[in-house]
């Protein structure tokens, strides 16, 4: 248990909200769903196996030289020696395959109130920097951030971003009960999900997949919780 700090004034006496994380949208966000408060710490990305940032062009084609990745890069077809009708747009393309959850990922300091009195009090917490936030990936993404976001917004009809940018000034009012602390942080929730990256050759046959774990702005708000 951390030792509890007064960051925001106790302000009222109310009734203490009910319980998972809370979104206060800022109005330049994708759509949220219905707000609810929560009362453990929110998850969290595997920060270390992350990459912020998406590529901002799509990767150049496999190498043709006879280096150790010329395995990774072969088709998982062999072209056929008889001329082939068909012809593809040769390039990286991205296949989504499953999604998780929203990840929350703060913008500046999380903050903190104690309620030190004998009943339920109003806590206000106020964002105090702005901050953008953008993909991150755990994997090989060899295209685009924003072809990556059309594939995961067309397979599970969700709105998500290559970016989000949460503003300085967003305020929330939460219940705090009596001798508890509740803890806020402003920021992102990204949502994770899973899929590959894999090149289409002219003649239609494709080179092997390349998985990726992906993170992507879903929508802007707080993670609150209580302790």
């Amino acid at each position: 248990m951390r030792t509890p700090k007064i960051l925001i004034p106790v302000l009222a006496v109310a009734a203490l909200a009910a319980a998972s994380p809370a979104f206060a949208a800022d109005p330049t966000s994708a759509p949220t769903d219905t707000p609810v408060v929560g009362t453990a710490p929110p998850s969290q990305p595997e920060e270390t196996d992350l990459v912020e940032g998406a590529p901002e062009t799509a990767a150049p084609a496999p190498s043709d030289s006879t280096s150790s990745d010329d395995d990774l890069n072969a088709p998982t077809s062999k072209p056929s020696d008889k001329p082939d009708a068909s012809t593809c747009s040769d390039g990286w393309y991205y296949y989504p395959t499953s999604k998780d959850k929203d990840y929350h990922k703060g913008v500046g300091a999380e903050q903190a109130n104690y309620n030190g009195t004998s009943r339920t009090a109003k806590s206000t917490f106020v964002s105090e920097v702005s901050g953008t936030v953008g993909i991150a990936v755990s994997g090989e993404l060899k295209v685009e951030g924003n072809a990556a976001v059309v594939k995961i917004e067309g397979k599970f009809g969700v709105n998500v971003s290559a970016s989000l940018t949460a503003k300085i000034g967003n305020t929330i009012s939460v219940d705090t009960p009596s001798r508890k602390t509740t803890y806020a942080r402003y920021g992102v929730y990204r949502l994770k999900s899973y899929g590959y990256s894999q090149y289409t050759h002219l003649n239609c046959t494709k080179g092997a997949k390349k998985n990726v774990t992906i993170y992507t702005p879903h929508r802007i708000g707080w993670a609150i919780w209580e302790g």
